[in-house]
């Protein structure tokens, strides 16, 4: 009798955790599903909203409070017409020279940083927007494959002109400095629309490495961008 009732406590036991299981597997996999849907909704309301705080932002907030030192965040989006000509052409030249020319992935560039004929990386403005805004600065594969499935549907959503607002307004540069008009006033003292050529290609010139570079010590690279710049005629 006792055996009976042990082996029918069981038999429930298990059945309850084959459906706990199947329900935690459903749950799992609707979540996972959503949050595609959340990134494309976001990507829309950024069509008219500036972000209130980005993915890279977030991460610095929470490294701040495992590191040493005071960390102040610097961010003031703008308009487009506020941003200085000189720097959104610096930064095209200097970041993704094809930006005006491919759908949010570089093949082209791709293909030569496969083959070992280019240095520069093959991450376009697009991808390193998304980047920006949704994830951090800790590489991986799986933000890799998810950069170049939401590239190309942020290209759509958003177009070239707001892609370039967002990015310039969120990109970062400095500590704790995030965007044109943060930068400008950190290092300048200067809005971004008073931008001259040479400090906006200098500033350009810092973002490979926002947190080590400054503008005055990069008077060479930043003379190489100018050379770019003025190649298309900017």
């Amino acid at each position: 009798m006792k055996r009976n009732l042990t082996q029918r406590t069981g038999k429930r036991l298990s059945g309850l955790k084959r459906s706990w299981g199947r329900r935690l597997f459903v749950r799992v996999g609707l979540a996972l599903a959503l949050i595609p849907v959340g990134w494309m909704l976001a990507l829309v309301v950024m069509r008219w909203v500036d972000p209130p705080f980005t993915g890279v932002q977030a991460q610095r907030r929470v490294e701040s409070w495992f590191g040493a030192g005071r960390y102040q965040k610097r961010y003031e989006p703008v308009e487009m017409r506020k941003i200085s000509v000189h720097l959104r052409h610096a930064v095209v030249a200097a970041e993704d020279g094809r930006f005006p020319q491919h759908f949010g992935i570089d093949w082209e560039e791709l293909a030569k940083v496969a083959t070992g004929k280019s240095m520069r990386g093959a991450s376009t403005i697009t991808q390193q927007l998304v980047k920006n805004l949704f994830f951090t600065t800790h590489r991986n594969p799986v933000r890799k494959a998810v950069e170049f499935g939401l590239a190309p549907a942020a290209e759509v959503v958003l177009g070239k002109e707001r892609i370039l607002e967002l990015y310039l307004n969120s990109v970062e540069w400095g500590p704790g400095v995030f965007g044109a008009e943060a930068a400008a006033r950190y290092h300048y003292k200067i809005p971004a629309s008073l931008l001259s050529r040479e400090q906006a290609a200098r500033l350009a010139a810092c973002l490979p490495a926002p947190r080590k570079r400054r503008p005055g010590a990069m008077k060479e690279y930043g003379g190489i961008i100018m050379d770019r710049m003025q190649l298309v005629g900017w």
